[in-house]
């Protein structure tokens, strides 16, 4: 077994083994956390293993809360944060993290705005979903992503243009 000095050579290798062992990975994410209850980034490698490979999101959202409780200024943890909540329809928590989200710097915007669309499209709010989906259109740099949230905007018209044509009005 192979011995580590500092707490980031530890994290890196609990990174490496939680890609093929989920248990292990786990496991030293955790003796992490005992060795320095403070090294956020741990509480953001555990709360992805909740999320995406244990299916526990209460556990998930406990550990992404409090890696941007004590590094709020580490990206990576906004956008797996607010697919978080954004899955549990949590609204008062998907406006809380989406604006901090887009007042870090290093986060993509563009991938933030694409999730808040999302979020308006599945609660049926068309309008509030079309402008967060412009606004990740005007933020986007990849060509794929670009093609992605222009599907997204064609969508959400469509979706419009649809709804509208069923609404009734009684007159008399």
């Amino acid at each position: 077994m192979d011995t580590y000095f500092t707490i980031e050579e530890k994290y890196l290798q609990a990174v490496e083994e939680a890609t093929y062992d989920t248990a292990k990975g786990l496991q030293l994410l955790k003796q992490i956390i005992e060795i320095d209850p403070l090294y956020a980034r741990a509480y953001f490698q555990l709360g992805k293993i909740y999320f995406y490979q244990v299916c526990d999101y209460q556990t998930a959202g406990f550990y992404f809360k409090t890696c941007m409780e004590l590094e709020p200024a580490f990206p990576d943890n906004y956008s797996h944060f607010l697919s978080l909540v954004i899955f549990l329809n949590m609204e008062k928590q998907v406006t809380m993290v989406s604006e901090k989200a887009l007042n870090t710097p290093g986060v993509e915007a563009a991938a933030i705005y694409d999730l808040l669309g999302l979020f308006f499209e599945k609660s049926k709010d068309w309008n509030r979903a079309l402008r967060a989906y412009q606004k990740a259109f005007l933020e986007v740099t990849c060509k794929d992503r670009k093609g992605e949230i222009e599907e997204s905007i064609n969508r959400v018209k469509v979706k419009m243009t649809r709804t509208a044509a069923y609404q009734y009005y009684l007159t008399g």
